[in-house]
């Protein structure tokens, strides 16, 4: 599950009406006539700067203007806990490690929101184990496709790292894997399908996909209780739980300070429908035993009573397939194996074929098939491109997009784009999913354009309404009496929720404290980038914040990294716009040799705005008039920019990114003189080869007007 993060509240702006309409005109008596706004009269001298004439707003608030939408950008980052990826450095708060020895539990993603790059490290002398790596899929900024956890601390415990325990397949567990493993390889830890699903995202990435064979994977048996030594200090076992994707396990990790317990996501579903139910025998022996730390999956802990059972989806499926008259397409998350095969089952009960679409999709199936996890009657499945050409009331096709996630399959189908699978009115589409926090406007998006074509839609949020006899998915996240029921199992001495926002956490902090009697002090809100640590001697824990770097590291949709600043200035891109202005100055006397050249991206259409940008060449002129000979020419870049953010916030009441250009020649015809340092010239030049490079600059720039012209 993944969740997007909220933009903060905009600055005010006009409306979509008036930024439709023209930029607003000078008064007609403000302080004199245009000709001498333009011609600059009254402007400000060397010291003051220069001053906008007749202007209704101040210099203030145009600044002011411009600081609010930095602003903007800035907070939509720091939302996003955008990490800065410097060197992990000694923090002003951070203590001294204790002399003796202890454990340490530290958080570098995963407590911030549903679905955020989920991953911890377990760290005691020179041991560490990381538990899970994950990346965000929710992440609504331009040009990025996910996130990954800031590392940065890994690099000073690299000689420690000693495994990496997956809990299950999903991506907000493993997908951040490709960027880690390259750079810190271990073995890995899991059972044997979330394995499966390792491998095939690290297939997925060049860099990681070079190593894979170099790599140790071990599949654990949870059946048997399997325990393994990973470095010298923790002993490892996997115990099964069920979640919405197979072989989905808690992982027990046995330190020399005791026993600590990672529920990974699960639910405690007594009948799923391939009868490996959760382990609760298991995780009661455990309780028994004595278990120091239990850290839970939060994410439904606003959800009262219990997680209805997987199989009872069953019969809702059999009705809907049974009793459609044309094609059928079912959307639902690909690594649920449990759900397709209950689509299965149902197709092949109603005589129907099943074709399977979606990348990972296709892949889930396969790997399922393989290990015995998904039984598929014979010849009920068929190639995609054979489907389109079957009868309309004996084909199913299976895909993913449910989420309404741009490119997937059922996506391109409701917008037409689709290579073998034209929609039409009369077919029957099934959305066995709720909207993933964060994705309720695509998932609204792709319903109103499925009915647009005249679908009939059966959505698991309004089965009741849309004719299903029953309910068409349930959550794979316990509801507060199965995260009781946890806590009761495993009698921690200490517990931690983990994998969801602070609200999230603090609701399931409340079960632990109200419903099973924990005592305040023994349960731990913990942040990313915090730490946990417990004494051996006498199993004494605290927390130490902000103990190491945290954050989200940005990734676009080649694999590379994205920094923080680049996402920045596209954002006030996107907010504000862009002007450039291009000045080309004779160094001498101060005047333009051209007329200002004007570049405007996002921000408004200058061939609508004539008489706007008639003013602002007159502006420039009266400001390269003014300033140019009086400042040096660092000043006088800050004072054009200054002025340029003056001038349009005052006409339009919008602060797009202003970036100046000043292109300082010499326009002697002849003579000897130097070139002084607004040339940016070379003092040990020839007198010849000075003149010569004058023609050349002048060349080059009629060649850039005339290319800068061409693109406006």
């Amino acid at each position: 599950m993944e969740k997007k993060p909220t933009k903060p509240t905009k600055p005010t702006k006009p409306d979509a009406a008036d930024r439709k309409s023209q930029p607003r005109k000078p008064h007609g008596n403000r302080g004199g006539s245009r000709s001498q706004q333009q011609r600059g009269r009254g402007g400000g001298g060397k010291k003051g700067g220069l001053a906008l004439q007749g202007s209704s707003t101040s210099r203030g608030q145009a600044i002011r203007a411009q600081r609010r939408t930095n602003d903007f950008a800035s907070r939509t980052i720091d939302d996003a806990h955008i990490a800065d990826q410097q060197p992990q450095k000694k923090r002003a708060n951070m203590v001294a490690f204790q002399e003796e020895p202890h454990l340490r539990v530290i958080h570098l993603g995963g407590q911030d929101a549903i679905g955020e790059k989920n991953m911890m490290v377990l760290e005691y002398e020179d041991d560490a184990i990381i538990i899970d790596c994950g990346n965000e899929l929710g992440m609504d900024l331009p040009g990025i496709n996910y996130a990954v956890p800031d590392i940065s601390y890994l690099e000073t415990i690299k000689h420690k790292i000693k495994g990496y325990a997956i809990t299950h397949g999903h991506l907000d567990h493993i997908g951040g894997l490709p960027h880690t493993i390259t750079k810190y390889p271990a073995p890995v830890y899991g059972s044997n399908f979330t394995i499966g699903l390792v491998k095939k995202a690290l297939n997925n990435q060049a860099e990681s996909a070079a190593i894979v064979d170099e790599l140790d994977f071990i599949e654990m048996n949870m059946d048997n209780h399997e325990r393994l030594l990973v470095g010298k200090h923790f002993m490892l076992e996997l115990v099964r739980i069920t979640h919405s994707v197979p072989e989905s396990s808690c992982v027990v990790v046995d330190t020399p300070v005791g026993r600590i317990i990672n529920t990974g996501d699960f639910r405690l579903d007594p009948e799923p429908l391939d009868k490996r139910p959760s382990d609760t025998e298991r995780l009661a022996e455990l309780g028994k035993e004595g278990v120091l730390l239990l850290m839970s999956d939060s994410t439904n802990a606003q959800r009262p009573d219990r997680v209805p059972t997987e199989h009872t989806l069953q019969d809702s499926f059999h009705g809907v397939i049974k009793n459609a008259p044309g094609r059928i397409f079912v959307a639902s998350f690909s690594s649920n194996i449990n759900r397709i095969q209950m689509i299965i089952n149902s197709a092949s009960e109603a005589g129907r074929k099943v074709a399977i679409d979606g990348r990972s999709m296709v892949q889930h199936v396969e790997l399922a098939v393989k290990l015995g996890l998904l039984r598929v009657p014979q010849n009920t499945i068929v190639a995609l491109a054979e489907a389109a050409n079957l009868p309309d009331e004996s084909m199913l096709i299976m895909c993913t997009g449910g989420q309404g996630e741009p490119g997937a399959a059922l996506s391109r189908m409701s917008i037409g784009e689709h290579r073998h699978i034209k929609l039409r009115e009369g077919d029957t589409v099934v959305v066995s999913s709720t909207p993933i926090p964060g994705n309720g406007p695509a998932y609204e998006r792709i319903g109103n354009n499925l009915a647009k074509l005249g679908c009939k839609l059966f959505r698991a949020p309004t089965w009741d309404i849309d004719g299903s006899v029953g309910p068409l998915h349930v959550s794979g996240h316990a509801y507060r009496d199965e995260m009781r029921e946890m806590i009761d199992l495993t009698k921690p001495k200490y517990f931690t929720p983990i994998y969801a926002g602070a609200h999230h956490r603090a609701y399931h902090r409340d079960v632990a404290i109200q419903d099973n009697g924990m005592a305040r002090g023994d349960t731990f809100m913990l942040n990313n980038g915090d730490a946990l640590i417990i004494k051996e001697k006498d199993q004494s824990a605290t927390v130490q914040k902000d103990a190491v770097s945290s954050g989200a590291v940005l990734i676009d949709d080649s694999g590379q990294q994205v920094p923080g600043v680049v996402v920045k200035d596209r954002l006030l891109l996107t907010d504000a716009g862009l002007v450039v202005v291009v000045l080309t100055i004779d160094r001498r006397s101060g005047q333009l040799l051209t007329s200002p050249d004007i570049i405007t991206r996002g921000f408004i259409y200058i061939r609508d705005n004539e008489e706007l940008m008639n003013m602002f060449r007159g502006e420039l002129r009266r400001a390269a008039t003014q300033r140019f000979k009086r400042v040096d020419l660092d000043r006088f870049k800050a004072e054009i920019k200054d002025h340029v953010t003056h001038f349009l916030y005052d006409q339009t009441q919008r602060s797009p990114i202003v970036i100046p250009v000043v292109n300082v020649v010499s326009g002697k015809s002849g003579g000897k003189g130097k070139p002084g340092p607004k040339d940016g010239g070379d003092d040990n030049q020839p007198e010849d080869k000075k003149e010569d490079s004058v023609e050349d600059q002048q060349k080059r720039f009629a060649e850039l007007r005339k290319a800068i012209r061409s693109q406006s």
